[in-house]
């Protein structure tokens, strides 16, 4: 398979480095700079791969499979290289944050041919070409030809990659956990570290807003999964962080719609409160990094 890759950042480097262990893949990185390799860091040892890295998307072609991994917030980046990696035949997996897999690139490319993937794993970037994987995790496509076809990609990764029958309550689960990410995001500590009776109600409601929402859009989210959330949130480690905290800290945009901006704005289509997430996206949208003097 020729695959290419849009987005060298954790989640784009990790998965080049899998898929470049398969000597039956030709793995294309799209990245802004140079790279001369990928190494990555996992639980039983480190993984290498040497794709191809393109930096200019005219030097790009249509390929069978293409990885969109960039943030959500940044796919205006990501259509020049679409413009020149789709062809008839190609399928362009997402590999992002949300609900809205699909929705976001309708206007680029036939529907049938978007395959929305949730990840669920810790994977940082360290420097260029240079990742981390703390826990192999899992990934989750729809069930079909596109999500056995995404999932045959992956042959022999110790990622556990498998079709969901019901991926949208799996989106929208993951979704309540993220959405709960705001809190550190903006406090920039680990909840378990300052657990009050207070900070438990504001991130169950955070919850529990998401669940609503997600169950007025025919998902099925069980309480054992804001009980989860809200365990997580309890013991989390001082240390513990999340993509869209790194991305405050870092001066970066963050991805306030896609993890909470949503659940507001579906929310007050079904008319379903959701105060706790529009705070959270009020604040967001005040706080921007707290190390960018202005």
């Amino acid at each position: 398979m020729n695959i290419a890759i849009i987005g060298p950042g954790a989640i784009g480097g990790t998965m080049a480095a899998w898929l470049g262990q398969n000597p039956d893949h030709a793995v294309t990185v799209c990245a802004r700079s140079p790279l001369d390799s990928i190494s990555l860091q996992t639980p039983d040892g480190t993984l290498t791969a040497t794709p191809t890295v393109l930096t200019d998307p005219a030097d790009a072609i249509p390929l069978d499979w293409v990885l969109v991994t960039i943030k959500t917030y940044d796919i205006a980046s990501a259509q020049t290289w679409l413009d020149r990696l789709v062809g008839p035949q190609t399928r362009v997996a997402v590999l992002q944050n949300g609900v809205e897999h699909i929705q976001r690139f309708a206007h680029l490319l036939p529907a049938e041919r978007i395959v929305p993937v949730v990840v669920d794993f810790p994977a940082s970037r360290l420097s260029p070409g240079r990742y981390a994987q703390g826990l192999y995790g899992s990934m989750a496509v729809p069930v079909g030809r596109n999500g056995d076809d995404f999932v045959a990609l992956f042959a022999g990764c110790r990622i556990a990659i498998a079709s969901d029958a019901d991926f949208q309550s799996r989106a929208w689960a993951k979704l309540c956990l993220n959405c709960a990410g705001a809190v550190p995001t903006l406090t920039q500590r680990g909840t378990g570290a300052v657990w009050t009776p207070e900070l438990e109600a504001l991130i169950r409601a955070l919850v529990e807003e998401c669940a609503a929402v997600a169950r007025a859009e025919g998902a099925t989210i069980a309480q054992s999964v804001i009980e989860s959330v809200v365990d997580a949130a309890r013991n989390a480690p001082p240390t513990s962080s999340n993509s869209m905290q790194a991305d405050r800290l870092a001066g970066r945009a963050m991805e306030i719609e896609a993890r909470n901006g949503v659940i507001v704005r579906l929310g007050a289509r079904h008319g379903i409160a959701t105060p706790m997430n529009a705070l959270m996206v009020t604040l967001l949208n005040a706080s921007g990094s707290p190390w960018v003097q202005t």
